[in-house]
């Protein structure tokens, strides 16, 4: 079993993290002291939920490993996170409303 695969093992499902917001705007603001840190922080909280979801959805573990890879390179050069917004809703639904 891979290190990836281990998130969708007998011990459930992978969850969403709790949002932190601050850690979200900071990591829309590429200019800002905490950028880096920010969006470091965000791909290890975010990127398994993620993987689980795809593997979930049917993808095979090298899809869903590239699909989530691909999907965090979008998000960065596309600079999406600075589109997003707290009073929207919660995070995760703004990330899986990218995904497509």
């Amino acid at each position: 079993m891979s290190g990836t695969d281990r998130i969708m093992s007998g011990r459930g499902h992978q969850q969403f993290a709790t949002t932190h917001w601050s850690v979200v705007l900071a990591a829309g603001r590429p200019e800002g002291s905490r950028y880096r840190e920010a969006l470091a922080s965000l791909c290890r909280s975010y990127w398994p939920p993620l993987y689980a979801f795809l593997r979930r959805s049917g993808k095979s573990q090298a899809d869903a490993e590239d699909l989530t890879q691909a999907f965090f390179a979008h998000l960065m050069d596309r600079k999406s996170l600075d589109v997003a917004d707290p009073q929207r809703g919660r995070f995760r639904s703004f990330l899986l409303s990218r995904r497509g």
